[in-house]
């Protein structure tokens, strides 16, 4: 059926409900009934697309049209309720499940050229043997120059078995070779990294990086490893840092390996009723008494805050870190025609203590169609189980605020210019092996090596200071004062300019445990990231100090506080 007659199917069916709701509206005398409102406007969208369709100049893309609409409708809710296209349908089903058809490999773009990012372990890329740095030329005989990230993701990804042919050049032998890879299916480990941390190795680490598909029963497998290696453990501590959440099932499950069986986690409550429920615990607790820390972020958001909202209104253990994120709403997924789907928000969730962390304010939005965060005179006041305060509307507050160091912009610049990445490929080049992950630093001489290695490097940029005394210029000049504050705005110009050898020194730290995590991960890819990053890691340094001194964790779980 072409794409009119399709149309005249769909503008029957709509104006069979305008009809029905317009008899609706005589009978009764209503002129605020909303379904007849629906109906109208259907009806509307439906002529309107079949005008453009039929006498609009240029020829248009049905598909693109449609999603480009209902996408700019989507905006006036919220950003997680989403259209999903047949086309996207794998991207969602990657998020909730971590598996998808492809050969393993992050691209990154540089410009024009395409790069491979990270190798996943044990994917088809590592045993082609692809690694970190390598220039993608073409991909099945196409060219991939100029082609963004995106496209180049929707052609390496495939049903598992199929092959396809990577025209490379290898970053360790700077020679051009093809590449048959067959592609396989790649699960994400939503844990990708555990272990026993502690000056006695007695206390144990799990990193869980989404709420997907099982992730519960990972991490009750990686803690039961953790306990066979080490069976006196001491505490246990939990890092859902940059976690964005996922299945809220699995939040329950989670909670489960630390709260007794049939404790409420978490209520979810919406415009319709009966899909109102409360979520508890159903199966045996892993340990109810061992201390535990719980590590979150800005960037910890949704599940990851009913895991740790939870843990906090139980009193169950300690969270530590930033404030979380504050995404206090539900998601389902509905299924539309052609294999499409909508992802809507349906409720809001509720922790134990009956608050919702919900942090921004989509239902009231401001002239300008701005959206912000609930004022701090709305925040309403809980009791955790043992009557400690805890707020609504801004997220979860850890018990203990530790903040990150903000980035210098000497760190941003390296990073978004991929000097970083270019070094690390260098480093693996002429190193065919470093020390464990958990160990790796580099000597000041290989720090002084990075450093002449950038001196021909272009890396300029703008400190926040230069950018506001350029806009205080600018400011002056409109309004006519800058003639007569010339000399004191230039000569505070040259005193605040930065030297950006002086900013490499200042900032050294830094950007040498940024570089550090970069080499480390060429080597031992996700899982090195992660460990070689705990050298330095503020927030681990205090859980494990807090679980060390059991007198000052109780003292954070009694009322008072």
């Amino acid at each position: 059926m072409d794409l009119r007659n399709k149309l005249k199917r769909s503008g029957g069916f709509l104006a069979g409900v305008a009809l029905t709701a317009t008899a609706f509206f005589f009978i009764h005398g209503k002129t605020s009934d909303p379904y007849f409102e629906i109906s109208k406007n259907l009806d509307i969208y439906a002529d309107l697309f079949k005008e453009l369709n039929t006498y609009y100049v240029d020829p248009i893309e049905p598909g693109k049209l449609v999603k480009t609409g209902v996408d700019a409708m989507l905006e006036d809710l919220d950003p997680y309720t989403n259209y999903i296209t047949e086309a996207d349908i794998e991207d969602y089903r990657f998020m909730t499940t971590g598996k998808y058809g492809g050969i393993g490999a992050s691209m990154r773009r540089k410009g024009e050229e395409i790069y491979i990012g990270d190798v996943y372990e044990n994917s088809p890329s590592q045993k082609a043997g692809l690694h970190p740095g390598d220039l993608v030329e073409a991909i099945d005989n196409q060219p991939v120059k100029g082609k963004t990230v995106d496209d180049l993701s929707s052609l390496l990804k495939g049903t598992p078995g199929t092959q396809i042919n990577m025209k490379i050049k290898d970053a360790f032998t700077n020679t051009v070779v093809q590449k048959l890879i067959t592609r396989g299916e790649i699960e994400i480990s939503s844990v990708p990294y555990y272990s026993l941390v502690g000056p006695q190795n007695n206390i144990a680490y799990v990193r869980l990086t989404q709420f997907t598909q099982g992730c519960g029963r990972q991490v009750r497998d990686a803690f039961d490893s953790l306990k066979r290696a080490q069976p006196s453990l001491k505490g246990l501590v939990l890092d859902l840092r940059n976690n964005p959440g996922g299945l809220l099932e699995e939040a329950v499950n989670i909670c489960n390996i630390f709260i007794d069986r049939g404790q409420l986690v978490v209520s979810t409550k919406g415009k319709i009723q009966d899909m109102d429920k409360d979520y508890k615990t159903n199966g045996p607790v892993w340990d109810k008494d061992i201390p535990l820390t719980v590590l979150v972020n800005h960037s910890s958001a949704s599940a990851s805050e009913i895991v740790a909202g939870t843990v906090q209104d139980l009193d169950r253990g300690v969270i530590i870190g930033e404030r979380s994120y504050g995404k206090g709403l539900v998601q389902v997924v509905r299924p539309l025609g052609f294999n499409a789907k909508l992802k809507l928000t349906i409720a809001r969730y509720y922790t134990p203590s009956g608050r919702c962390i919900q942090a921004i304010d989509y239902a009231h939005r401001n002239v300008d169609g701005s959206v912000g965060y609930v004022p701090d005179s709305l925040k309403m006041s809980y009791k955790t189980k043992v009557g400690r305060t805890v707020k609504s509307g801004g997220g979860v507050m850890p018990d203990v605020l530790v903040k990150d160091e903000p980035m210098s912009m000497i760190a941003v610049t390296l990073y978004t210019k991929n000097y970083l990445f270019d070094y690390a490929t260098e480093y693996a080049r002429q190193h065919p092996a470093i020390a464990s992950a958990s160990k790796f630093a580099m000597t000041d001489a290989e720090f002084n090596s990075f450093s002449k290695w950038l001196e021909n490097k272009d890396y300029s940029y703008k400190t926040e200071t230069e950018a506001g005394l350029d806009s205080l210029k600018k400011i002056a000049t409109k309004e006519n004062y800058y003639d007569g504050a010339k000399d004191e705005i230039e000569a505070l110009k040259s005193k605040l300019s930065h030297d950006k050898k002086q900013d490499l020194l200042k900032h050294k730290e830094q950007v040498k445990e940024m570089l550090e995590n970069e080499i480390a991960s060429r080597y031992y890819f996700t899982r090195g990231r992660i460990a070689q990053g705990l050298q330095y890691d503020k927030e681990l340094d205090k859980a494990l100090a807090l679980i060390g001194q059991t007198g000052d964790y109780n003292a954070l779980l009694k009322a008072g506080k």
